[in-house]
């Protein structure tokens, strides 16, 4: 099979993008959340675990602690049972508090409108940073979760397993404007029909458009 050349890599990238704009015209985070703050926290607590779960457990929390003045002052131990439900949660205990710290020592308790600023926080990485800094402040980012960077390796968008170097890949195919949309619906097209195993290749509307889906043995093509 002759090798994809840029340009035919964007038109499919286009037509992916297309798509996606019809199966999920309202793609957004599915994390509940009411104030920066909120998303901040929470999404600190999404990492390796579902939002579901963490929408279960963030009332209760965000009850106690509403913003970054009330955080800072409890202890990782006090945290705790709030969230234990989630995985890694006496870690993520220790970072939520820890962030809480640096936000009221660094930004007056409230969450910067700051990419790098963000990035420096405890417990942020560039998934947790892109996913504030888009949805807290309309910043354009690409979030890249297990979802995303799987399917952009089943796109062939990208080869990597970085997630910073997926990220950089679909930056480079996608129009900036679009950024946000695109990693939500690919999280969505992910928790819905492109599983990590069993993927739905059948049912999906980007199989034609997607070199790795499977044909009728219903298995992904490598």
């Amino acid at each position: 099979m002759p090798r994809e050349t840029t340009a035919a890599r964007r038109c499919r990238a286009e037509r992916v993008l297309a798509t996606l704009a019809r199966s999920y015209p309202d793609a957004a985070t599915e994390l509940e959340f009411g104030t920066p703050f909120e998303l901040l926290i929470a999404t600190i607590l999404s990492a390796q675990a579902t939002d579901v779960s963490v929408n279960a457990a963030t009332p209760a929390l965000f009850k106690a602690y509403p913003d970054a003045c009330r955080l800072a002052q409890a202890t990782a131990r006090r945290i705790e049972p709030f969230i234990r439900t989630i995985g890694l949660f006496r870690t993520k205990a220790k970072n939520i508090v820890a962030a809480a710290k640096q936000l009221v020592d660094c930004h007056g308790g409230e969450v910067p409108d700051d990419f790098d600023a963000l990035l420096a926080l405890p417990g942020v990485g560039r998934k947790t940073a892109n996913v504030v800094a888009s949805n807290a402040f309309g910043r354009p980012g690409i979030a890249v979760d297990t979802h995303v960077g799987r399917l952009a390796r089943r796109l062939k968008f990208s080869r990597h397993d970085d997630p910073d170097k997926v990220e950089r890949d679909l930056e480079a195919l996608f129009p900036i404007d679009r950024w946000t949309f695109l990693h939500h619906a690919l999280i969505l097209h992910g928790r819905r029909v492109c599983h990590a195993r069993g993927p739905a290749c059948q049912a999906c509307g980007l199989a034609a458009d997607c070199p790795t889906a499977s044909g009728a043995s219903g298995r992904p093509r490598r």
